[in-house]
């Protein structure tokens, strides 16, 4: 009788190569970590958002272009001599804006056109000179005694033309949720940078609406945002019981924050004097509406709004004590971005593990 052959089939033990699956996957975990780390790492570090760069001159200093060495802020003499106007490209109720061009370099020239708010032009340009950082446009000169201003170009402009500037083919490949939300992280970094800075804390006061608040802020080529218009930076200072207001007048709507409305009805006509002043927690009520500006529509700012939802909750509490400080959105956002990166380097890693 023929003998049929007997096959045996080798299993191996499933343990065994789940424990080697899981070490390689846990081994990619810790490689996409300290990749992620280092990557992050540059962004808040290297990316020039920073406080202190070693890029910048001393005071009193600038650097242009290439150019290696510092340059001392030009004067009066040489603002005169040495810039050529090009054209208007805007006009405030300050002041008058010119492309202007300086040893080939192109420039802005700002010069104040309602002598009636020369405080407001002078008041800029102190907070300039003062905040001169990675947050803040570069300043290259000034003439107090002519009411002008040079400072650094940017091409793209200011973020009101983010949208456009993102539709054009050569920028398309920004129109990402990341660089949206970097964005974010930039604007949130400035607030976090006024309200700590040298000179104590600031309020943005030029912001009763979106528009007016992207006019403040410019665009830079590698996609980052400078602060550009620092005429309405009043000080908050508590240990000496000083708050502030944002101008003299009525302040509606739902962009700015509850404090700064009118608080005694319609039948109360408004009068400065009975207006009560408030502190840089109106800065913070913002920030979710002008977030929500710059993520946009995009695939994937839905998810990133979905992260923010608690902190701008937070952000939008009546009373400002109960609202986060700049530092902890700032936090947040980061973390944010942290996890989402996460995830979308390794979709389904918290399935595997």
């Amino acid at each position: 009788m023929e003998k049929k052959p007997h096959f045996v089939r080798r299993e191996f033990p499933p343990r065994e190569v789940s424990s080697v699956s899981l070490a390689l996957l846990l081994a990619a975990v810790l490689l996409l970590n300290a990749l992620l780390y280092l990557y992050l790492n540059k962004f808040y570090i290297s990316s020039g958002h920073a406080e202190t760069d070693p890029g910048l001159c001393s005071f009193g200093y600038f650097k242009l272009g290439a150019v290696k060495n510092c340059s001392p802020w030009l004067s009066c003499e040489a603002i005169n001599r040495e810039v050529r106007k090009l054209k208007c490209v805007g006009e405030g109720a300050v002041k008058k804006v010119f492309l202007s061009e300086w040893k080939e370099n192109k420039v802005v020239l700002s010069q104040l056109t309602n002598s009636e708010l020369k405080e407001d032009f002078l008041h800029g340009l102190k907070m300039l000179k003062a905040l001169q950082s990675k947050h803040v446009v570069r300043l290259l000169g000034y003439c107090e005694q002519q009411f002008t201003i040079l400072t650094e170009y940017h091409p793209l402009g200011s973020l009101r033309g983010l949208n456009e500037t993102l539709h054009i083919p050569k920028y398309k490949g920004m129109n990402t949720w990341h660089r949206r939300l970097m964005l974010a992280i930039d604007y949130v970094s400035i607030i976090r940078y006024l309200h700590s800075s040298p000179l104590g804390t600031l309020v943005m006061c030029d912001s009763n609406d979106l528009d007016k608040v992207l006019s403040q802020y410019l665009l830079t080529s590698d996609f980052h945002i400078l602060v550009n218009d620092l005429d309405a930076l009043p000080l908050v200072n508590r240990s000496a019981g000083k708050l502030v207001k944002c101008g003299h007048r009525e302040l509606r709507g739902e962009f700015v924050a509850p404090e700064q409305r009118w608080p005694y009805g319609e039948e109360v006509p408004f009068e400065d004097d009975l207006m009560p002043p408030y502190d840089e927690k109106t800065d913070i009520w913002k920030i979710p509406d002008v977030s929500n500006f710059f993520l946009g529509h995009v695939e994937g700012s839905d998810i990133v709004r979905l992260h923010l939802f608690d902190v701008h909750a937070a952000c939008k509490k009546k009373d400002p004590a109960e609202r986060p400080s700049a530092q902890e959105v700032l936090d947040t956002y980061r973390k944010v971005l942290t996890l989402l990166i996460r995830e979308a380097a390794m979709p389904g890693t918290r399935e595997m593990l």
